[in-house]
């Protein structure tokens, strides 16, 4: 069985301290379209660093509030692995809209020979849309005892395979499936229509 969680702890200061989860995206909000594809995915799903069940929650997510506040990503990281209850946690920033079934389930696989999935492409690695197993829970429990939250710094401590932009073709464009939302420029990008 495997875990999946969004990382939903951030304030969005970039956004005014909007939800970014909550942005439209073709129709229907970002968060709506993750769990469509999480449920698809697995049988255990977090919302990490939210404070109470969001209302738009069709696949019955467990929301979890971080268990070391201020972290950022990887206390966010830390708090879904001790919550999670499969053999492998696909994790996701809460701002990610083209997520698709294939390229999760086929981060979650290839956990069997790794503790940490990443993507790493042009713009370098994405560790906010990897598959995790408690293996990395003791590397991770010493940086946030230590203080250290830099999240790429982890896979140092880990057995991490890395996906490179040729191997995510498959599964679609690397630069669409890895699309997050930081800015208010890129979302009114994203939804500018297209020539």
């Amino acid at each position: 069985m495997w875990s999946a969680a969004i990382l939903a702890g951030g304030h969005g200061r970039r956004f005014g301290g909007r939800d970014k989860s909550a942005l439209i995206v073709e129709g229907r909000s970002i968060r709506e379209r993750q769990l469509a594809v999480l449920k698809s995915v697995a049988d255990d799903i977090l919302i990490v660093g939210a404070p109470a069940a969001p209302a738009d929650n069709p696949a019955g997510a467990r929301a979890v509030p971080d268990i070391v506040a201020g972290g950022g990503p990887l206390a966010g990281l830390y708090t879904a692995l001790v919550e999670a209850t499969g053999t492998a946690t696909i994790v996701v920033a809460c701002d990610m809209p083209f997520l698709t079934a294939p390229l999760l389930r086929h981060l979650l696989a290839l956990t069997a020979d790794a503790d940490a999935v990443v993507p790493s492409t042009s713009r370098g690695y994405h560790p906010l849309c990897a598959a995790y197993t408690p293996a990395c829970l003791p590397p991770i429990s010493r940086r946030v005892s230590d203080g250290r939250f830099k999240m790429t710094d982890l896979l140092q401590d880990v057995r991490a395979r890395f996906i490179s932009a040729e191997e995510l073709e498959p599964f679609g464009d690397p630069e669409r499936l890895l699309t997050n939302l930081n800015t208010p420029a890129e979302y009114r990008e994203l939804e500018a229509p297209q020539p």
